[in-house]
């Protein structure tokens, strides 16, 4: 988990999956090194291989729009209405959630293409 949650390499937990240490270079975002600097484990698989990260985002993005609506419903004041889940005040929910989203974009994309090769690669002690 802290090598998925660290961007390691799946197969030696060592070294570091992309080139760029911060994910807010956008120039740089998937600058990933073609191999594994230490083990030699191939990052690049195939052509096309992390269009499957997509899915992983979705479900991080997911995540991260039910931990926005909880953490105004528990923190804030969201005006929730029982039995009917609507609520007085969508906008805030909204613009809160928009704004998470755009400044956790970079490391959430990046977690998931680290997610998404650790799915594939196994790890081989030394």
């Amino acid at each position: 988990m802290a090598s998925m949650l660290g961007s390691r390499c799946p197969g030696c937990r060592e070294a570091r999956l992309f080139k760029v240490r911060n994910p807010y270079r956008l120039r740089s975002i998937n600058g990933m090194h073609a191999a594994c600097p230490q083990c030699g484990e191939n990052f690049l698989r195939e052509p096309g291989f992390y269009f499957g990260a997509a899915y992983v985002s979705y479900a991080l993005t997911v995540a991260l729009w039910v931990a926005v609506l909880v953490a105004l419903y528990v923190f804030g004041d969201l005006g929730w209405v029982p039995f009917t889940g609507m609520f007085d005040q969508p906008e805030l929910f909204l613009c809160t959630g928009v704004v998470a989203l755009l400044v956790l974009l970079p490391p959430l994309q990046r977690l998931s293409r680290s997610i998404w090769i650790h799915f594939f690669v196994r790890y081989r002690r030394k």
